[in-house]
């Protein structure tokens, strides 16, 4: 490393191309091995940040025609000369290069973010566009970016040996020789490689990093997740990458024991596949102070723009999430409606519902919230939305159910499939209007720029994997910088809880996400009313975003803090932490601006929450004493004439009733139905902008609905509003019961971007079955599986939904059908109108000739109809025909063989009823 020369000495400044010749002065020492192939005509240029005062990327290319990039900071090296090139199945081009032309010009964007540190961002970046020439003519694009806060390159290539970025052929990546290098005795923060990111984070130095690896390595070398965090003297380097979507896959570093050197290395080692011309990812170096890191927007400013041209319907907020502290509580929808009422006393916008839900009472649980001005998040496992059959088949319906957004898990894979699965996933639920959570999930790269709906990615070793508060610290300077955390914080009755309360209380605000999901339950955050107060005024978006004091290494205290404070229109939020001994905490006012400030802060006193108000102004600091693994928040605000705290009034949704008559109607199909339906405010302030109707978006294909909505500018309390609607059922409607929705929506009472409130009730259409219709489309009373869900019209497949094949018995297959896995069981109402069960079954044609079942069929009060012996893979299928004369709950049940569940897929072939024409 050159310890008395900077690259500004070196090379000319500026955009223009250095000369040619090699540099005179010593090089930095590059930790890669150089070639002793044919000389080439060597070269330097730089790159400088758009100021052109603190940030140079200069690449090199020595006599070998290898590529080397480095970075300074104000003259001083930071990131020593690295390696770059490509490999594809057709060429190699990380060595024999050649200069051909070199492209110059400044980005500048302006652009606005529904979620992030920074709602309005503005970026400017100097970038430079290399092309090579290889040894066999084919050519490299190479794009450098410098920014004020950061370098970035990327690869452009072509599908053809024509030139850079206008072929149309296929590229095949095998690898990258991208590296990053930096000093071995650099402090460094790293996080071994796992797809989840829930790795545990260790200081180190970025030659003895394998030291703090788990037993994970391949010899020498071992695998490090992004962001990885450097320190060199005052200027940090953050190592990530940006703009990585289904053209290419995730990678992340290697590095080899003792080395200051770090290598991209693509997901599962695998080779990447896509459509010329290819722009691969940004490779990522924020590089400056810790303030300049956690307010960097490099990565989303590398993104591409947003996919989505209205989006006024994405609304980030606060939810309860009722999974952490009550692990059961999903499947219990009584239990379910505590957190909903809890959200709703305290103004939260969502409540998350998580594994365990059961689709025979979301759609009630998510009218139940709605009229108290809640929305519900829905959890899925990724294998029920794993293909495009399962998406189109459940999407669709939890948005008819009114359902806010979507949590997404166990994806676990930074593979260019997955990355094409986050592709498919996004355009769908963009296109119905769905926000989404990523669970289970790689590193955000950009995507909350693209995909604005995106509200929180995880990928992070979260509440929920147990407490540190030393992680906590380093997460601040990590992860979090380059997107929305889904941390789940705030537990504050957690057993054995190895931080303070003012710790747990500070974390959504050092932590940045769309979707904040809170930990604890009702009882646990009434324990706590100083907390509850605080959390009723907590936003989750951020006008700006400053680091106030602290960092991942230790104070002269011993301990280690963070400070960040963001700012949310007026009001400023502050939060700090800290991990080790407790420790008087300092938080410099100066971000404040002119003017007095009212500033109440919450700290920790002998185990409880404690309030205090103040006035400040920006020339002041704020010092908190803080317990041990403790901290603060503080709540700032211009202090007015006769302010007394900076709290905006919590205004609930009022109590309302929606009452259509009749409440349950039979009709046959074509007929029509009258309904009426009254909305009122029993009490309270006069509602603003109601409006009363049947939903005719969500009727089935064929029903229609006559009869104007109702309006009306100014509801007061005790006038009724109502309607009259006459729907009219869709002559092809099978049998069966459909609800029909009428709606009352008003301006919501708390104003601002508020959506309105929306009050819901379902009119209960029942349909008599008529004719042939199928099982697989009539609706469960009650479903039971050995296996995942019971499927309709294909076999059971794996643990997903929707994600079996082709019903298929001895070779044929089947149209129409159940795919179960015993022992499972599904019960149907036949409203004493079908006169006969008729099937064919058999053990489905994937479980490769394994698997032995048997076929029941029962009636009412389990009466048993019919029954097979035990039918084994490979055997041909069996007929089933049943007289259900009178029956009224049909049972379908499938038993194991008396060996076990193991590839025991059960079919039901052409499985249907005959009924009342």
């Amino acid at each position: 490393m050159v310890t008395g020369v900077a690259l500004s000495a070196l090379v000319g400044s500026g955009l223009v191309v250095a000369a040619a010749a090699p540099s005179t002065a010593a090089p930095r020492s590059a930790s890669t091995p150089q070639s002793t192939s044919a000389p080439h005509s060597p070269g330097t240029w730089t790159v400088d940040d758009p100021a052109r005062s603190t940030l140079t990327a200069q690449l090199d290319l020595d006599s070998a025609g290898e590529l080397h990039l480095a970075v300074d900071r104000g003259g001083t090296p930071v990131l020593l000369p690295g390696r770059l090139g490509i490999r594809t199945d057709q060429h190699d081009l990380t060595a024999g290069l050649e200069l051909v032309r070199r492209q110059d010009r400044t980005v500048h964007e302006s652009y606005q973010m529904t979620t992030g540190k920074q709602l309005r961002r503005s970026a400017t970046m100097h970038e430079a566009t290399f092309t090579f020439r290889g040894t066999d003519g084919a050519q490299l694009g190479l794009a450098v970016r410098v920014s004020d806060d950061g370098v970035a390159y990327r690869y452009l290539l072509d599908g053809s040996d024509t030139g850079t970025g206008t072929g149309t052929g296929t590229v095949t990546v095998t690898a990258e020789t991208s590296s990053f290098a930096l000093p071995t005795d650099a402090k460094a923060w790293v996080q071994p490689y796992a797809t989840s990111y829930e790795t545990e984070r260790t200081e180190t130095t970025a030659g003895a990093a394998n030291e703090a690896q788990p037993k994970t390595c391949t010899g020498t070398t071992c695998s490090f997740g992004y962001p990885t965090l450097f320190e060199e003297g005052s200027t940090y380097v953050l190592l990530t990458e940006a703009d990585v979507d289904g053209r290419y896959s995730g990678s992340h570093l290697d590095h080899v024991d003792g080395s200051g050197t770090y290598s991209v290395a693509l997901a599962d080692d695998a080779p990447v596949t896509s459509q010329g011309p290819l722009s691969t990812p940004w490779r990522t170096a924020i590089v400056g102070s810790l303030d300049t890191l956690v307010g960097s927007t490099l990565v989303d400013d590398l993104a591409p723009p947003s996919k989505v041209k209205d989006t006024s319907w994405i609304q980030p907020g606060v939810d309860d999430w009722s999974w952490l502290s009550d692990g059961d509580s999903p499947g219990d929808f009584d239990r379910q409606k505590d957190f909903v009422d809890y959200a709703a006393a305290h103004r939260l916008r969502y409540t998350l519902v998580d594994a365990g839900w059961q689709a025979s009472w979301v759609p009630e649980l998510v009218r139940y919230a709605r009229a108290k001005g809640v929305d519900v998040i829905l959890w899925f496992d990724w294998n029920d939305l794993k293909t495009q059959a399962q998406r189109d088949a459940w999407l669709p319906k939890v948005k008819a159910w009114g359902v806010a957004g979507v949590k997404v898990d166990y994806m676990y894979s930074d593979s260019q499939s997955t990355f094409q699965w986050y592709d498919a996933i996004l355009r769908d639920t963009a296109r119905l209007r769905l926000m989404i959570d990523f669970h289970g999930a790689t590193i955000p790269r950009g995507l909350q720029r693209t995909w604005p709906q995106v509200m929180s990615v995880e990928a992070v070793r979260g509440e929920e994997n147990g407490q540190n508060p030393t992680r906590d610290i380093f997460l601040a300077f990590t992860r979090n910088i380059v997107g929305s955390m889904d941390y789940t914080p705030t537990w504050f009755s957690r057993p054995n809880r190895q931080d303070s309360l003012a710790h747990e209380l500070a974390l959504p605000v050092v932590y940045e996400s769309g979707w904040t999901s809170l930990g604890d339950n009702p009882e646990g955050f009434a324990a706590q009313p100083v907390a509850e107060r605080f959390l009723e005024q907590l936003p989750t978006t951020w006008d700006e975003t400053h680091l106030v004091s602290g960092g991942p290494g230790q104070q002269p205290a011993g301990d280690r803090q963070a400070v960040i404070a963001r700012r949310n229109g007026d009001r400023w939020f502050v939060g700090g932490i800290l991990a080790g001994a407790g420790d008087t905490m300092k938080a410099p006012l100066g971000f404040l601006g002119k003017g007095s400030w009212l500033v109440e802060t919450v700290g920790d006193s002998d185990g409880q929450l404690v309030r205090t108000v103040r006035t400040v102004t920006a020339q002041d600091t704020l010092t908190v004493p803080a317990a041990a693994n403790g901290g603060f928040v503080a709540l700032a605000c211009p202090a007015t004439k006769g302010r007394t705290d900076c709290e905006n009034p919590v205004i609930t949704a009022p109590a309302t009733t929606l009452t259509p008559a009749p409440s349950a109607v039979t009709a046959g199909a074509g007929t029509t139905v009258g309904i009426d339906a009254t909305f009122e405010l029993p009490q309270g302030t006069a509602l603003r902008q109601v409006r009363l109707a049947v939903d005719r978006d969500r009727l089935p294909a064929g029903w229609s609905a006559n009869g104007p909505a109702v309006a009306a500018g100014s509801l007061p309390a005790g006038k009724p509003l109502a309607g009259h609607w006459t729907v009219t059922v869709g002559k092809d409607q099978p049998g069966g019961e459909v609800d029909v929705p009428v709606v009352a929506t008003y301006a919501d009472p708390a104003g601002g971007n508020a959506p309105p409130i929306h009050v819901e009730e379902v009119v209960q259409v029942s349909v008599p079955l008529h004719g042939t219709v199928y099982a697989s489309d009539q609706p469960f009373l009650s479903e039971t599986n050995g296996y995942g869900p019971v499927e309709r019209d294909q076999s059971n497949g794996e643990a997903g939904g929707q994600d079996g094949n082709p019903l298929t018995i001895d070779g044929t297959v089947y149209a129409k059908g159940l795919g179960m896995n015993a022992p499972a069981q599904v019960q149907i109402d036949l409203q004493g109108r079908c006169t006969r069960f008729e099937a064919h079954v058999g053990v489905d044609d994937e479980t490769g000739g394994q698997g032995s079942v048997t076929f029941t069929v029962l009636g009412d009060d389990g009466r048993q109809l019919a029954a097979t012996d035990v039918i084994r893979g490979g055997q041909s299928a069996v007929d089933l025909s049943v007289d259900t004369t009178g029956v009224h709950t049909l049972s379908l049940a499938v038993g194991d063989g008396g060996d076990g569940k193991n590839y025991d897929h059960a079919d039901w072939g052409l499985a249907q009823l005959t009924c009342a024409g």
